[in-house]
């Protein structure tokens, strides 16, 4: 054996097709030589060493007389060869993160500020939009910093996007039906995040460890929500969650419904003549629609003299508000499969009637259930639930008198398929007038507003191109003519009650938004209209020369900007909600007086003609203020409901009734001035 090695073994033979299998070998896995060797001299050449030399370090010359030291039948290896020099490779760089980092603040601060600062400066719209791209926008930045920036080898960066994929789409499967968007809009981000996170923390431990904890890390943060269920979103588009096992207020309303007694018909209040007077609340918002109550005050201290709990119980899912007339009380709700009008005894809360639909509206934003408001007129109750069921029901009974399917009657041609509800489900309350029942469809081709006949349910007429709103028909007088107005997304349309005709319009195209708040009236011969998204309220003028009608623009502000909280007027001055304020506007400029009161997405109702203003707050909190172009000041408050609360308070013979999603309750206020 040659000097410089004491006895070199090779796994296999030393001839020359060993030689050759070794040199390729090194050529093809470029990164390491794939020896199996044994050096056992004071040596030189160890597997330990030589197994793990990367080939960049390597010239071609020492390249091959390595390979050839190798073999004891060459004549390189004799004692005279020196061996070469092997520089161990530099560690791999730690990944870099700062990329990253960077992608996740700014994703969490804009989230901060747009949910607890943004409802300020932001429409609930445009803080929804934002909260909807956002996380889109960092996923798409960890793609780009995933493979060109993150710095480690391919496989690590697919590795790295892949666990992230993967966590998701697991996630995506296992999810509870409701969240659908959450996955996007909330585990996303938090799933990114915890990936990033952790990587950060062990981005110079050893390989096996670095990624078991990332594994972990990310399908533990995507997993949580696959344990959620997603319950709709506040006024400001806040997403609310509980536990995917823990039962809905549906399921608990449902199962009470199942363990108490069935309500039957009061055939006793069922014989009882109803006859709406002056102190009733017949419809949606009041008589007139407003949401005032005159020549009413009440007590201002309610802490000596709080309202008096009368009833309590709870409801079906639905935004219905309540029509009330002598001592009766109706409302919708859900009741799993069906939709229900309900009629209740306004002084004890037990159900006289009701009435079911097997339809059910469900929404992930708003949930499920009726939207809009019955109506009373003449003995009857006219209803609509949100998947387009318009109903004539006896007001004492409830006895169906007719039934019509709007989705069905607004259809562009019999052969079209049944119109789709609108993406928040049918919210319009029907109004009656002239003896044809109104109602907003949001059908194509001249079927936007539907007439009815009151007393037969015969379709008599169908007009205008709006196609998306959940406001209501109004009815006013302007030039001695009544007329229906109906606000949608295409601006405001005035009808003749009776046939259709379309009298006048303002155009005001929101393209593919919409409106919610109802049109309110100004002496003779103005109206406003509220408008969200950052558009405002506009002041028309309407005039009639001979048979021309004209809506003349007054003013556009943007200091008011309603969602789906309806305004009041008192005096010369405007009082409604701009995002989740109150704001004061005057009507002569539209400009704003002040700007203050946070009570959430709730409702107002103006009580009496000195500045006495009742909130409900979305809470559930009921709060008595005063208001003038001066200020705001409260004067009492209570907590009425617990839940969501987004349904217009209601008070009539001296009650407050109350509802959301969850319960509802009535209360006698304790001024006997508060009777009509």
């Amino acid at each position: 054996m040659r000097a410089g090695f004491e006895s070199a073994s090779l796994v296999n033979d030393r001839s020359a097709d060993s030689l050759l299998e070794r040199f390729a070998n090194l050529l093809i896995f470029g990164n390491s030589i794939p020896l199996q060797t044994k050096c056992r001299s004071a040596g030189w050449l160890r597997l330990a060493t030589l197994s793990k030399l990367p080939l960049p370090t390597l010239s071609g010359a020492a390249l091959f007389e390595t390979i050839i030291a190798m073999s004891t039948d060459s004549p390189y290896a004799s004692s005279t060869v020196s061996p070469p020099t092997i520089n161990p490779a530099p560690p791999p760089a730690p990944p870099r993160l700062w990329p990253a980092l960077a992608l996740v603040a700014a994703f969490w601060a804009l989230f901060v500020f747009v949910t607890f600062f943004g409802a300020a400066t932001l429409s609930p719209f445009v803080q929804f939009l934002t909260l909807f791209y956002a996380p889109l926008a960092l996923a798409l930045g960890t793609i780009v910093w995933s493979l060109f920036f993150i710095r480690l080898p391919w496989r690590g960066r697919l590795a790295f996007l892949g666990l992230i994929i993967a966590g998701g789409i697991a996630a995506a499967l296992l999810a509870h039906s409701s969240m659908a968007m959450g996955i996007m809009m909330s585990a996303m981000p938090v799933g990114i995040t915890a990936a990033v996170l952790t990587l950060l923390v062990v981005r110079n431990a050893q390989p096996r460890l670095r990624w078991t904890a990332l594994a972990f890390a990310t399908f533990l943060a995507w997993g949580y929500f696959s344990l959620l269920r997603f319950d709709g979103v506040t006024g400001n588009f806040t997403g609310q969650r509980s536990w995917r096992w823990s039962p809905t207020a549906e399921d608990k309303y449902l199962a009470e419904r199942g363990t108490k007694p069935e309500e039957g018909h009061d055939a006793v209040a069922a014989a009882q003549k109803l006859v709406a007077t002056e102190s009733d609340w017949p419809e949606f918002r009041g008589p007139y629609r407003d949401s005032h109550l005159h020549n009413v005050s009440l007590t201002t201290d309610w802490n000596k003299k709080p309202p008096r709990e009368l009833w309590r119980r709870r409801v079906g899912p639905g935004w219905s508000s309540f029509a009330v007339v002598g001592n009766r009380a109706f409302t919708q709700e859900q009741r799993g499969q069906s939709e229900a009008v309900l009629c209740l005894d306004l002084a004890a809360g037990h159900e006289i009637w009701s009435h079911e639909d097997k339809a059910r509206f469900y929404d992930v934003v708003a949930g499920a259930g009726p939207r809009a408001t019955p109506t009373f007129h003449a003995g009857k109750i006219y209803s609509c639930g949100g998947s387009g069921v318009l109903n004539c029901l006896d007001a004492a009974t409830g006895k169906l008198l007719w039934s019509h399917d709007i989705t069905t009657d607004a259809k562009s041609n019999p052969s079209a398929p049944n119109l789709k509800p609108p993406q928040w489900g049918y919210a319009s309350s029907p109004l009656v007038a002239q003896g044809i029942v109104t109602i907003f469809a949001g059908g194509k081709d001249s079927k936007s507003v539907l007439g009815y006949d009151a007393p037969t349910g015969e379709l008599r007429w169908s007009a205008g191109k709006g196609t998306h709103s959940y406001s209501s028909p109004h009815l006013v007088k302007i030039a001695g003519h009544e007329q229906v107005l109906m606000v949608s997304e295409q601006g405001l349309e005035a009808f003749d009650p009776a046939t259709g005709k379309i009298l006048w319009e303002h155009d005001w195209n929101l393209k593919d938004m919409f409106r919610v708040v109802q049109p309110h009236v100004l002496g003779d011969s103005q109206i406003l209209i509220g408008t969200p998204m950052m558009e405002g309220t506009r002041l028309l003028t309407i005039a009639k020369n001979d048979d021309n009608w004209t809506a003349k623009e007054e003013w556009t502000s943007k200091d008011l900007k309603p969602y789906y909280n309806d305004f009041v007027q008192l005096g010369d001055y405007l009082y409604g909600y701009d995002g989740d304020i109150l704001v004061c506007i005057d009507l002569a400029t539209g400009k704003k007086k002040w700007k203050k009161g946070r009570y959430g997405n709730g409702q107002a109702l103006l009580i009496g003609d000195q500045g006495q203003m009742l909130v409900i707050s979305e809470e559930g909190d009921a709060v008595l203020t005063e208001v003038s172009p001066d200020g705001l000041k409260e004067l009492s408050k209570f907590k009425a409901l617990t839940g969501k609360t987004w349904n217009h308070p209601v008070i009539a013979a001296g009650k407050l009734l109350v509802r959301n999603g969850e319960e509802m309750a009535c209360f006698e206020l304790a001024d006997s001035a508060a009777s009509q």
